[in-house]
């Protein structure tokens, strides 16, 4: 277990304030004080300074705080490793987006479920920034993301690709066309997902390469839930750009309708994307292993 020290001074080094941290921890605020005291007397060195109200670390303090994030992320790769092999328990946290959380793995979980009984999978559902977010805080152990994402800081597995396609209700002017161009779609009522979501940012990133840029977008509405977009749509309140693993039923039902997309020049215009495995190598397990073998064999 990380020595109650070290977690003091890592909270005092985040918030910069012994109130808050105090408060944070459980602690008196001269208990915080005798820790962060007993460090600088152990190890000789002065690692906060004050100025007025607000504190700082010094420099020495910011090369020790590196040592003691080191520390502690270390000391959970050896609990998770513990777990992994010696629990009987095995719960994994797993993050995904909205799109692969709702559409693409709940038959893949209860599959899963059923071939590894043992094994617990939380699903936890989150946009893909979050999900990164998450894995770099080691607060899940495996995503499972849609669109672009820094690459060099995760280990990743192609799920599948994807397809966004603009989705229009049966009953909108778009659904009598034979296609839609682009720059219809981006000056009609156009609805999105929420900064910070896969669509989102691949929608985006696609239209840079036909000559548009995010400012171009008459965004009408931005709506964090995929089911509320559905409805609106459905309802003819506009039209959106969507996972088309999303809509499945209601084309299938006829009350939407997937139009195709032209640039200026008429040429067809595609937007594919990929859904990711992301984790971490150093506390990966063989369950999660499985886990995503299983999901490669079973989408």
């Amino acid at each position: 277990m990380l020595d109650n020290k070290l977690i003091t001074f890592l909270t005092l080094a985040r918030v910069k304030n012994y109130t808050k941290t105090a408060e944070i921890l459980n602690l008196t605020q001269p208990a915080v004080s005798q820790h962060i005291k007993f460090l600088e007397e152990t190890y000789g060195i002065k690692f906060i300074k004050k100025q007025g109200k607000n504190i700082f670390l010094t420099e020495e303090g910011e090369e020790f705080l590196a040592y003691a994030k080191e520390i502690s992320r270390q000391e959970k790769i050896l609990c998770q490793k513990l777990k992994n092999k010696f629990s009987l328990e095995r719960k994994y946290n797993v993050g995904a987006t909205l799109t692969i959380g709702g559409y693409v793995l709940p038959q893949v979980l209860g599959k899963f479920k059923e071939s590894y009984p043992s094994i617990d999978i939380i699903l936890n559902v989150f946009n893909t920034d979050i999900i990164l977010e998450k894995i770099l805080k080691d607060e899940i152990q495996l995503g499972l993301i849609e669109g672009p994402f820094d690459k060099s800081k995760f280990k990743h597995i192609k799920l599948k690709e994807d397809e966004l396609v603009l989705a229009v209700s049966k009953d909108h002017p778009f659904s009598n066309m034979e296609f839609v161009t682009l720059e219809e779609v981006l000056n009609g009522k156009l609805i999105l997902r929420e900064y910070g979501s896969g669509t989102r940012k691949h929608f985006e990133s696609e239209i840079k390469r036909h000559g548009f840029t995010p400012k171009d977008l008459n965004i009408y509405m931005e709506v964090g839930s995929i089911d509320a977009i559905k409805a609106l749509v459905e309802a003819n309140l506009g039209y959106t750009i969507i996972s088309k693993e999303a809509i499945k039923r209601e084309c299938s039902l006829g009350v939407m309708k997937i139009m195709p997309i032209k640039d200026r020049t008429l040429k067809s215009i595609k937007f594919y994307r990929e859904f990711n495995f992301v984790y971490r190598d150093e506390i990966f397990s063989d369950y999660l292993k499985h886990f995503i073998d299983f999901c490669l064999k079973n989408v």
